[in-house]
């Protein structure tokens, strides 16, 4: 059974079929452009800059229910051996996915227009289960904690109808002198 959250962050329990149904059911909110594309169009990060041609390019969409939630397609290429996907390419998933997710509740805590550029400051990820890779991935992750200026996120991607692997990560706005600093 999945892990999946209410509006205040309490943990409930529904089956992967369910959070997919979610998903695809949350998926045209905020115009059906996804963050990255909205708030960093000119971003190259390897895991989810639209700009980077050879990137991920993760594409995270907000749900009404706070959580924000990523579907996406491997290809040969991203598979550690026939059939399963490269724990590297979890990793960088989750936690482009993740970070988006904090940078997003960051920006509604602050009543802001535009998200706070923010860095991975702490990040654990559990590989599950082999991922495998002739489907739909999903990964929902969701805010356990918004701070001023932090927000730890818990995540899970999902495949092949089981969670394969989850993470949790504390994701910090950067002030002017950081190089990531109006990175968006």
């Amino acid at each position: 059974m999945e892990r999946t959250f209410d509006r205040q962050g309490t943990v409930f329990g529904r089956s992967a079929r369910g959070a997919r149904r979610a998903v695809r059911d949350t998926l045209g909110s905020m115009d059906g452009k996804a963050l990255q594309d909205r708030y960093a169009p000119n971003g190259t990060c390897f895991g989810c800059g639209p700009r980077n041609e050879r990137g991920l390019r993760v594409k995270s969409h907000a749900r009404d229910d706070g959580s924000v939630v990523a579907t996406w397609h491997a290809a040969k290429y991203h598979e550690a051996y026939d059939g399963a996907l490269s724990g590297g390419v979890i990793g960088t998933l989750m936690d482009c996915h993740s970070n988006w997710t904090a940078t997003y509740h960051l920006m509604r805590r602050s009543g802001a227009d535009t998200p706070p550029c923010t860095v991975t400051a702490e990040y654990a990820i559990a590989l599950r289960r082999p991922t495998p890779t002739d489907g739909d991935i999903e990964i929902v992750a969701r805010p356990v904690e918004v701070g001023d200026d932090r927000a730890v996120v818990e995540a899970e991607l999902i495949a092949g109808g089981k969670v394969c692997a989850t993470s949790r990560g504390t994701f910090v706005a950067v002030k002017p002198g950081h190089p990531a600093y109006h990175r968006w």
